[in-house]
C-alpha cells in the first residue's frame, strides 16, 4: 500500500512540474521570480487545483486502460 502511495505521489509531482512549466516558462529562467510574483499575488492554490483536475483526468483514463486490459485477458482464458 505504501508503495502505491509512494508512486501516485510522484505522478502529482510529476503532473505538477510539468504543467507549471508549461504554462509558465520563465519559471525555468527565473523561479525565484515567479515564487514572489505568485506570493505577492496570494493564488497558492491554483497550480493545485489544475494539477488535481489533470491527475483525476489522467487517472480515469489509466482506469480505463486497465478494465479494457482485464477485459482482454479475461477473454482470453476462457
Amino acid at each position: 500500500m505504501l508503495k502505491i502511495i509512494k508512486t501516485e505521489i510522484i505522478y502529482f509531482t510529476l503532473i505538477l512540474l510539468v504543467l507549471a512549466v508549461l504554462q509558465h516558462a520563465d519559471l525555468l529562467h527565473s523561479p525565484l521570480e515567479r515564487i514572489s510574483l505568485m506570493s505577492d499575488k496570494g493564488n497558492y492554490l491554483h497550480p493545485l487545483l489544475w494539477t488535481s483536475t489533470v491527475y483525476i483526468a489522467v487517472g480515469l483514463v489509466r482506469l480505463i486502460v486497465k478494465y479494457l486490459l482485464h477485459l482482454k485477458n479475461r477473454n482470453k482464458q476462457n
